[in-house]
């Protein structure tokens, strides 16, 4: 019989079983639910529940089973329909009426909540990690090229020069945010559900205080039905998840378009590309184009989450067990995500005489020589139109502000003076800048420097 099925006559239609079932998914909590239910036992032998000889026999029993589980000796059946019920069982079958007594007090509402919070507990702590991994690598490659010169580019057309160690750091510091974004979801999380029951507490004097703390969480939920339709702690945990995602994807998406003949400034890792199985000479950044893929089904996760929660009412309803895949799903991804983004970061080569060139071929400077006439006392609205009408007198000519000599300059305005060359070098743009957090040479020594601190803290 189900453990619910002293008020139903007769048997589960087969397909509602299977239609309901969640043990195809639902299985990966077992470790948690298994701890879950060791502590739960304690607890219940502190309050007199259980003697000391029924404590040993169940929580025995949940030992034996987690080896079980990962040896692929324990049977899964849709008619249990999910873990909870599958270890109910199975302690039933190994520790008879005495196994009947572990669910005293507990619900699986409070049961499966104890168990995301748990999973997530330790899944965004391995995130967590990776994440810093990625950090590392991007503030060493970083360090490796703060004197490479790029163009920095809007709308997709060169507009100022940078350093490739300033572009690192720009995906850097979103990432950054993403750290401390799950950080402070990590608190969120950190609260035991764990005692409400089924939505309203229960008469007997559970010890939640010894469960906080005997599976190491930071506070207990305040109100039982709050803890039971809470599933605010996944739809943040997505959320922060989808935030990482659309970072890497948007850094995919910059090294694909770098690595094409067309710029030819990165050259991808072998390992990391496929080719065709009709071109020989294809080399194809499929890792990359995956990243871009695979983020969009994680907003898909993240948008199926809100749409499950919008509309329901206090306090379960069945719907809440589609949370588990969308989580799952987003957490597996944005780890194997992460991992491959380290290894194109350590792995990648850069075409630094291509890069040079593209900002020496382009009028980027305008921008600075600009600056130079408001520096001079020219507004800088009538600087702005000086410089256009410079640039755009260069293109119909086929030249480059290079190419200028100090007589045609002043031809545009008399202010300029033999210094204006030099001052419109890349390399001494990269020195000239003074604002915090510009594309400088000093402005990204004085970010390398403080991000390693913050990093090792």
């Amino acid at each position: 019989m189900k453990a619910w099925g002293g008020r139903f006559k007769g048997k589960t239609e087969p397909l509602m079983e299977r239609f309901s079932a969640s043990i195809g998914f639902d299985w990966v909590l077992y470790e948690y639910d298994l701890e879950g239910s060791k502590a739960h036992a304690e607890m219940l032998h502190k309050i007199g529940i259980l003697n000391e000889k029924e404590r040993e026999i169940i929580v025995n029993a949940l030992e034996e089973m987690k080896r079980e589980i990962r040896e692929g000796e324990f049977s899964f059946s849709s008619s249990l329909e999910d873990i909870h019920m599958h270890i109910e069982a199975r302690l039933i079958e190994k520790a008879g009426e005495i196994g009947k007594k572990l669910h005293t007090g507990r619900s699986r509402n409070d049961q499966v909540a104890l168990d995301m919070r748990m999973f997530l507990k330790r899944e965004l702590g391995k995130i967590e990690s990776l994440l810093r991994g990625v950090l590392h690598s991007m503030l060493a490659r970083a360090e490796k090229e703060k004197k490479t010169i790029m163009p920095g580019y809007t709308h997709l057309q060169r507009a100022q020069v940078i350093t490739f160690a300033h572009y690192l750091l720009a995906y850097y510091h979103m990432l950054k945010r993403d750290l401390e974004r799950i950080t402070r979801g990590m608190k969120t999380i950190d609260v035991l559900p764990l005692g409400s029951g089924a939505i309203a507490g229960s008469t007997i004097p559970l010890d939640r205080e010894f469960v906080r703390e005997r599976l190491n969480f930071s506070s207990i939920s305040e109100n039982s039905m709050d803890t039971i339709a809470d599933r605010d702690f996944v739809l943040e945990a997505i959320y922060s998840i989808a935030m990482v995602m659309l970072h890497l994807s948007r850094f995919a998406e910059d090294l694909i378009i770098f690595s094409t003949e067309e710029f030819a400034f990165v050259s991808l890792p072998d390992e990391l590309c496929t080719g065709s199985s009709l071109m020989p000479h294809k080399k194809n950044p499929d890792s990359l184009e995956l990243i871009r893929g695979k983020t969009s089904r994680v907003i898909g996760d993240l948008f199926s989450m809100f749409s499950l929660l919008k509309g329901l009412p206090l306090t379960y309803n069945r719907d809440l067990q589609e949370d588990k895949e969308p989580l799952f799903h987003a957490v597996s991804t944005v780890k194997d995500v992460l991992s491959i983004v380290e290894l194109c970061i350590k792995g990648m080569s850069l075409n630094r005489r291509r890069m040079k060139e593209a900002v020496y071929e382009s009028f980027m400077p305008a921008v600075e020589m600009a600056e130079y006439l408001t520096l001079k006392g020219i507004p800088f609205r009538r600087a702005h139109v000086i410089v256009g009408k410079l640039v755009r007198d260069c293109e119909d000519h086929g030249k480059r502000l290079r190419d200028l000599r100090l007589e045609d300059l002043k031809t545009y305005s008399e202010v300029f003076d033999k210094d204006i060359l030099e001052y419109i070098d890349p390399f001494t743009i990269l020195s000239n800048r003074k604002t915090i957090g510009a594309a400088s040479f000093e402005e990204v020594e004085r970010q390398i420097a403080q991000e390693k601190h913050y990093l090792n803290s």
